[in-house]
């Protein structure tokens, strides 16, 4: 039976979780294969089933760059890599703001006390991003956490967290501005994470 992210929540006591070290036990030993595009996510191996079009790939490319036009010294753009959260969690945000490692992070994942900023691009996960990963990432602690609805064109912005959930949860239409948290001066508009409508 196939389990969708968002169906793991209502079968807690069903399913095995897995470590961070067993999940990495799996790739080395070949149960994950190289290609499989898979994260571990509050201790469940969730697979991301469908392909990643173009939509979703410039509004990645879109984002990092309104970032990389001003990021400061003490700033590292990461996208689509893992963010050690802790023992039953590391996904790989579509976009993450982390501080900045004399080696990039060679030697190990960011933290997530390293982590400024987590934004997610949905489309087909939006379910998942909203529910799962919002929880997991408001346990870990993350303070500034974003997920654009590339259908809605709209951002929801989540602030506050707690181990219940954030306690902030914002929509923002595509007209209205927005900044990360810890770095208000990077600010920009909604919209220009979107595909132009013209």
């Amino acid at each position: 039976m196939t389990l969708s992210a968002a169906s793991l929540e209502t079968l807690p006591s069903l399913l095995r979780t897995w470590t961070v070290a067993e999940y990495y036990q799996m790739a080395k030993t070949g149960i994950l294969q190289p290609d499989e595009k898979v994260e571990l996510v509050a201790g469940q191996i969730i697979r991301n089933m469908a392909p990643q079009g173009s939509h979703h790939a410039a509004a990645i490319t879109r984002t990092n760059r309104l970032f990389n036009q001003s990021l400061p010294p003490s700033l590292l753009i990461r996208s689509q890599l893992p963010i050690h959260l802790d023992n039953h969690s590391e996904p790989e945000p579509d976009v993450a703001l982390v501080k900045s490692d004399r080696l990039d992070y060679d030697d190990r994942h960011p933290r997530a006390d390293e982590v400024h900023l987590i934004i997610e691009i949905s489309e087909a996960t939006l379910r998942a991003d909203l529910t799962l990963k919002k929880q997991v990432y408001a346990q870990a602690n993350i303070a500034d956490y974003w997920v654009l609805d590339l259908t809605k064109r709209q951002l929801y912005v989540y602030r506050q967290p707690t181990n219940e959930g954030y306690q902030q949860e914002k929509i923002l239409s595509e007209q209205e501005m927005i900044a990360p948290l810890a770095f208000p001066s990077l600010q920009f508009r909604v919209g220009d994470m979107l595909r132009p409508l013209t």
